[in-house]
C-alpha cells in the first residue's frame, strides 16, 4: 500500500512538473517572438509593403497585439497549430490583415498570451502594428460559444471586424468545454 502512495505522488510530480516545463517553454518562446515582431514593426524599411498584398508564411512573425488598458503586447504568428501558438498569437490563415477589409481572426492560448483578455472590456481598445502600419480597433461585443461551435468564423469581406478567440472558463483545468470571442471593429 504505501508503495501505491508513493508511486501517486511521483506521478502527480511528473505530470505537474510536465505542465509546468510546458508553460515555461511557451512563455520563452512568446518573448523570443515578441522581440522578432517589435523589430519588424519598428524598423525602418526602404521597400513598401502592401498591405492588400500581404501574405505571410505559416509561423512568420508578422507584427504586433497591443492591449493598452493591461499594457500588454503580444506577438502575431501566422498559423493557429500548436508551434504557432506557443510562439504568440495566432493569425488564423485564410482570414484577413488589417486594412484589407474583411474578418481578422486571431486566437491565443488562455493561459500564455490571453492570460488577461478576461480584463478587457467593451469599448477598450486593441491594436495591431504591421510592418505596412498600425490600425486600431475598439471591442464592442463578447460572447461564450461551445468549443466545437465554428459559426464565428465566416471570413466575410464585407466589412473588417476583429475576431479573438480562447478557451473558456480561463481558471478551467485541462481542455476547456467553451470559447470566449472578442468582436472589435476598425476606429
Amino acid at each position: 500500500m504505501k508503495y501505491i502512495i508513493y508511486l501517486f505522488i511521483l506521478l502527480g510530480l511528473g505530470i505537474t512538473g510536465y505542465a509546468g516545463y510546458h508553460i515555461w517553454d511557451s512563455n520563452i518562446q512568446a518573448e523570443k517572438s515578441l522581440k522578432e515582431a517589435k523589430g519588424i514593426v519598428e524598423k525602418t524599411s526602404t521597400e513598401k509593403i502592401d498591405e492588400e498584398n500581404f501574405n505571410p508564411i505559416t509561423g512568420e512573425v508578422v507584427g504586433l497585439l497591443s492591449f493598452p488598458k493591461i499594457e500588454s503586447e503580444l506577438a502575431i504568428v501566422e498559423g493557429t497549430d500548436p508551434d504557432e501558438l506557443e510562439k504568440g498569437v495566432g493569425h488564423y490563415k485564410g482570414s484577413f490583415f488589417p486594412g484589407q477589409g474583411g474578418q481578422i481572426v486571431l486566437s491565443g492560448h488562455r493561459d500564455t498570451v490571453f492570460k488577461r483578455v478576461g480584463e478587457l472590456e467593451l469599448g477598450d481598445e486593441l491594436v495591431m502594428k504591421m510592418p505596412y502600419g498600425s490600425l486600431t480597433y475598439e471591442i464592442v461585443n463578447t460572447k461564450i460559444v461551445d468549443a466545437d461551435d465554428t459559426s464565428i468564423i465566416t471570413l466575410q469581406n464585407k466589412e473588417e471586424e476583429l475576431i479573438l478567440t480562447t478557451c473558456y472558463p480561463f481558471g478551467y483545468i485541462g481542455d476547456a468545454p467553451e470559447r470566449y470571442i472578442i468582436y472589435a471593429k476598425k476606429k
